[in-house]
C-alpha cells in the first residue's frame, strides 16, 4: 500500500502525518509554524520532508487561504502573511522534488468527509467548520466546488444582518464563531466573565439551563445560516466540523431548530440531513492525503 507525508498548516504549528492509501495514520508529529517569512516556511516542511523522502509516493499540504489546489497557487496566506500570489508547489518543488499538492484547510476537511467520512454517499451539500470563524465548503457532483476565483464557501464573510452590511458585527464568523458562541452564553448567563468552549458545554452537560438557552440561541442562529446555504444549493446532507462538533447537544439543537424552520415554511422543500464531521483534530491532514490521491490517479 502506498504511503504519503500529509501537512496541515495551522497559525501555530503544522501538524505533519505518515498515512497510507488507505487514510490510516502511521505515525505523527508537529512542529511550530513559522510566522517570518517564505525561507523559514520552505526550510521547515523541507525538513519534515527530509525525515520520510525515502518512505513516500508524495507530499499533500492543507492551509489556510484562498488557492487553486489544481496548480498550488496561493492568493493569500490566511494567517501567514508572507504569501500573497504565489505558486507554493513551486517553490517546495525546488526543496523538496516529489509530487506535491496544496488545498485550503476547509475544503480539505470536506475532501476527508468526501473520501472517508459522513459524505461519501452524496452528489451535492456542504461542510461548515465552527472555529474561531466559518470555515465551509460547498460540494458539487461529489467534488469539492472551488468556484471561478477559489473562493466558493468563504462562510465567514456571509452577512446575517441586512441593515448593517458594512461591519463585521454580524458577519457570520463573528456570530458563530467560538467568540459568538462565549457571547450568546453570557447574553444568557448576564455575565461578562470569560468561559472556553469546554467549560461552556461541561455546564450545559450538568444542566445549566441558562447556558444551554444560550447555546441553543446560537444553534438558532447556526440553523438559520445553513437554511440559507441549503435554500441557495440544494444540499442533500449538510456535515458540521470543528472541535465543539464532537458535542452531541451541539448536534441536536442545530437540528432541533432548523426542523422548527422547516417546520414552519409552509412549502414542500427537500430537508437535508445535518451530521458532525467523522474527522475532527485529523480532518486536514485526511482530506489533503485524499486530495493529492484524486490529482494524481
Amino acid at each position: 500500500m502506498k504511503t504519503y507525508l500529509a501537512l496541515d498548516v495551522g497559525g501555530s504549528s503544522i501538524k505533519y502525518a505518515l498515512i497510507q492509501e488507505d487514510s490510516t495514520i502511521l505515525e505523527k508529529s508537529s512542529v511550530p509554524t513559522p510566522m517570518d517569512t517564505m525561507d523559514h516556511f520552505v526550510e521547515t516542511i523541507g525538513t519534515i520532508y527530509d525525515q520520510y523522502k525515502d518512505r513516500i509516493e508524495g507530499m499533500a499540504i492543507s492551509m489556510p487561504g484562498i488557492i487553486n489546489p489544481e496548480i498550488g497557487y496561493a492568493f493569500t496566506g490566511g494567517a501567514l502573511r508572507y504569501i500573497d500570489k504565489m505558486n507554493i508547489v513551486d517553490i517546495l518543488k525546488e526543496r523538496c522534488p516529489i509530487n506535491i499538492t496544496i488545498g485550503n484547510d476547509a475544503k480539505c476537511a470536506a475532501n476527508a468527509e468526501i473520501g472517508y467520512g459522513n459524505l461519501q454517499d452524496i452528489q451535492d451539500g456542504a461542510v461548515v467548520i465552527l472555529g474561531t470563524g466559518i470555515g465551509g465548503c460547498l460540494i458539487k457532483d461529489h467534488k469539492v466546488h472551488t468556484g471561478r476565483h477559489f473562493s466558493a464557501g468563504e462562510f465567514s464573510f456571509v452577512k446575517t444582518n441586512c441593515l448593517d452590511g458594512i461591519s463585521w458585527d454580524y458577519a457570520w464568523s463573528t456570530r458563530n464563531g467560538i467568540k459568538g458562541l462565549l457571547e450568546r452564553v453570557q447574553e444568557s448567563l448576564g455575565t461578562n466573565q470569560e468561559y472556553t468552549g469546554i467549560e461552556i458545554f461541561d455546564m450545559a452537560n450538568q444542566g445549566d439551563e441558562k447556558v444551554i438557552e444560550g447555546i441553543s440561541q446560537f444553534c438558532k442562529e447556526v440553523a438559520t445560516q445553513i437554511f440559507n446555504v441549503h435554500i441557495i444549493f440544494d444540499c442533500e446532507k449538510v456535515a458540521i466540523g470543528g472541535g465543539i462538533s464532537a458535542q452531541p447537544l451541539l448536534i441536536e439543537l442545530i437540528n432541533k431548530h432548523f426542523d422548527n424552520i422547516f417546520d414552519h415554511l409552509g412549502f414542500d422543500v427537500y430537508k437535508p440531513e445535518i451530521v458532525p464531521c467523522h474527522y475532527r483534530n485529523d480532518a486536514n491532514l485526511i482530506g489533503a492525503l485524499y486530495q493529492h490521491i484524486q490529482t494524481f490517479q
